[in-house]
């Protein structure tokens, strides 16, 4: 395996391990604002210790996403230093501002949250929690910006005698073709990885709680009913919202500013008038084809275009050497897709269950609950690996390709090295991050332990 490749995957591995954090961090703290609204308005107890105990969650899951994306930003200078140095005055700026402006918010209001509960009042308690969800919210999005210019550049030129990009327009830059709808769709996709955090956690306390066979003095059901039904309710309106206007509205962008990946994620290898849309197929890459496909006439060309007759352009119409890898795009985009259908008919499915009063008793959807509950994190990167994959063989969309990018003084021992490495810390950071989760559940079903 080339230098190249090896970069790329210890990149992917370190990127797609933090990437599993920020999103139950931001749906979760933005879940926890509405939580913690009731329990002040309403001066409900369930309320109050609903926002005690995910916050717990919050705190822990904040910590190791810190922690994983500190690692994350020094690849750039180790492994990648020649898209440092040609990227560097534009890149940095949105990053420089992410911890800034962003992640100082989020993290001094996060202390605040946590250990001066019984110091504030109930106004100011709530209002600590608003400013973690506004400033990890606010991180996404510098984060957003950073990467949607690799997407879509602007704002900036080519200084020749230097051998960089250079800015020109600061908010040209910031505001660039694809960074509001992919901000959008990227967040409404981690509210619903914090909608299902918090459903999967009251489905498997209620689950517990039905096997004990005795009531502990501090009952944790009736709280996780009130977190398991705020967290249906919310997780279908962002599921519904990441999949349309969202998703829908990322995709037309996508047709208009990068036709190679939109071809390669729809699988249209031919360009076409009534191009189809693929609900199913089994892709293969040479040659490009498509078996046993499900197609639907027209909806395509107007989805891209507002036309069913509209002509999309198809991979045939693109450089061999600047046509993204067919196989994993494709697949990553339709499984990504798959699991939004899934989270907007299980959770349109347990309100249905809850206005019939069967919600809590069913079993069956509880443990459904909880074995889909991390399926959002496996959307985020399926979309994730559709966004960069898909961009493939540029770094910086047609102004850099990925092969001139990577640091070319290390060694193929050196990046094995370190992505062994990284593999075996991250797992065993991943064991004690799930081994910490159990325990604080547990506590909330322990009274001693939960007073303690």
């Amino acid at each position: 395996m080339d230098l190249c490749m090896l970069s790329r995957i210890q990149f992917a591995v370190t990127v797609g391990f933090h990437f599993l954090f920020p999103p139950i961090t931001i749906g979760l703290a933005w879940l926890l604002v509405i939580v913690e609204a009731l329990a002040w308005r309403k001066k409900d107890p369930l309320w109050e210790e609903a926002g005690r105990f995910f916050a717990r969650l919050l705190g822990l899951t904040f910590a190791v996403g810190v922690a994983t994306g500190i690692v994350m930003e020094f690849q750039f200078g180790t492994n990648w230093a020649r898209y440092s140095k040609f990227v560097g005055d534009i890149f940095g700026a949105p990053l420089a501002a992410e911890g800034v402006f962003a992640f100082f918010l989020e993290s001094s209001f996060l202390g605040v949250y946590l250990f001066a509960r019984k110091r504030l009042s109930k106004g100011w308690h709530w209002f600590s929690i608003l400013m973690v969800a506004v400033g990890s919210t606010l991180s996404a999005f510098w984060i957003i910006v950073a990467n949607s210019w690799m997407q879509t550049p602007a704002g900036h030129t080519y200084n020749a005698a230097a051998g960089r990009a250079e800015l020109t327009d600061f908010w040209a830059a910031v505001f660039n073709p694809s960074t509001v709808i992919r901000y959008v769709h990227t967040v409404s996709a981690a509210l619903v990885c914090g909608a299902f955090f918090m459903a999967g956690v009251a489905s498997y306390i209620l689950l517990k709680r039905g096997r004990q066979t005795t009531i502990p003095a501090a009952d944790p059901a009736p709280m996780a009913r009130r977190a398991l039904k705020a967290s249906l309710i919310f997780g279908l309106i962002a599921a519904l919202l990441t999949a349309y206007p969202t998703g829908h509205h990322h995709a037309k962008q996508v047709a208009h500013t990068q036709p190679e990946k939109f071809a390669a994620i729809e699988g249209l290898y031919t360009s076409r008038t009534h191009a189809p849309l693929v609900m199913f197929a089994l892709p293969f890459s040479a040659p490009p084809e498509l078996k046993a496909s499900i197609e639907v006439p027209g909806v395509l060309s107007w989805m891209a275009f507002g036309d069913v007759k509209a002509h999309v352009p198809g991979i045939d119409k693109f450089p061999q050497d600047e046509i993204p890898p067919l196989w994993m795009t494709f697949v990553s985009f339709h499984n990504m897709v798959l699991l939004g259908m899934l989270f907007i008919g299980s959770t349109a499915l347990g309100l249905w269950r809850l206005r019939g009063g069967k919600l809590y008793t069913g079993r069956w959807f509880l443990w459904i609950l909880l074995v889909i509950s991390p399926l959002p994190l496996a959307a985020c990167q399926f979309g994730w690996v559709t966004a960069e994959v898909g961009r493939q063989p540029w770094i910086v969309y047609r102004v850099m390709k990925t092969a001139d990018a990577f640091s070319s003084n290390l060694t193929v021992a050196h990046v094995w090295f370190s992505l062994i490495l990284f593999t075996a810390i991250y797992i065993v950071l991943l064991v004690l991050y799930l081994f910490l989760l159990h325990r604080q559940i547990h506590k909330s079903m322990n009274p001693q332990a939960q007073a303690a």
